[in-house]
């Protein structure tokens, strides 16, 4: 039997950093500031939900793993999650009980780790509706991204040569006018965690590690959109280590990835260029091993 590699090992603890940029976009639209960058209102950095890099990855597993068993995503656009429930109660037979019991649940939901793949990841609250199946908390979990320096919002008008409504083109209405907002340039740095003990509870395996680490990779490849410009991962770092509870705290792994402007007064950062990433991969701690996928 082939041993996998430490970064695919799901019996294994693992802490992560990724950096990706963004140039002439809009990396993650807060629709409470109408659709503005996030940032943060004290410093100005920019941030990226976890919530919006996990929807990537959600996305991308799909395209990689369409129609095999086991890779079915949980949130999935435009299909409810009481209906996700109900297949597993289809499934499994349990329709013709008139009353659903705390056994149902816990074989629904076991059913639903199985299907899913973004269940057996990141976990999902499935007590919605008439057919519940249980809570999972998930092996896998992504901080916020925040930008290493602050980002300005851009706002700019746009015209379009045709209307909405048949009436405006009647009264002899020509255009009509929007906004795009846009960062004209973000290096952001993200962290991630997988616990071995939760992966044991979902069945995470091996294929679900190397999908995922695919899938970040990939993530803005398939992604692409006029709102958000040119977005790029520059970085993914993963630190495995050799049992399933840790032998070195993640904060300590990940400040030894830095990244800091090559020349800080030389105005604003426009590219990645701009910066220089830097490594100490000697002298890890014992049990602690270091994979590369970008960088």
């Amino acid at each position: 039997m082939t041993t996998p590699s430490p970064h695919l090992d799901p019996a294994r603890k693992h802490d992560f950093v990724f950096c990706f940029d963004v140039r002439d976009g809009n990396p993650n639209g807060d629709p409470d500031a109408g659709g503005a960058p996030r940032t943060d209102p004290d410093t100005g950095h920019g941030l990226v939900t976890d919530v919006a890099i996990k929807r990537k990855i959600r996305n991308t597993v799909a395209l990689l793993k369409a129609g095999q068993p086991g890779f079915d995503i949980y949130v999935e656009a435009g299909v409810s999650l009481n209906s996700q429930h109900e297949r597993a109660y289809t499934a499994l037979g349990l329709n013709g009980d008139k009353k659903h019991t705390v056994e149902h649940q816990a074989r629904a939901r076991d059913w639903m780790c199985e299907t899913f793949f973004d269940v057996r990841m990141f976990g999902a609250v499935m007590s919605t509706g008439d057919k519940k199946a249980g809570r999972v908390q998930g092996p896998l979990q992504l901080t916020f991204a925040r930008s290493l320096d602050r980002v300005t919002d851009q706002e700019h008008g746009i015209t379009r040569v045709t209307q909405t409504r048949t009436a405006d083109t009647e009264r002899g209405e020509s255009t009509e006018m929007g906004t795009k907002h846009t960062v004209p340039y973000g290096l952001y740095v993200g962290f991630g965690h997988f616990s071995a003990p939760l992966a044991a509870r979902t069945g995470v395996t091996s294929a679900d590690l190397e999908a995922f680490w695919q899938s970040m990779t990939m993530m803005f490849e398939h992604d692409r959109a006029s709102a958000r410009g040119e977005m790029a991962l520059r970085g993914l770092y993963v630190f495995t280590h050799d049992d399933a509870f840790g032998k070195a705290p993640a904060h300590t792994l990940f400040d030894r990835v830095t990244v800091e402007r090559t020349d800080p007064r030389s105005g604003p950062a426009r590219s990645f260029g701009d910066y220089k990433t830097t490594v100490a991969d000697t002298g890890l701690p014992a049990g602690i091993t270091l994979t590369t996928l970008v960088g």
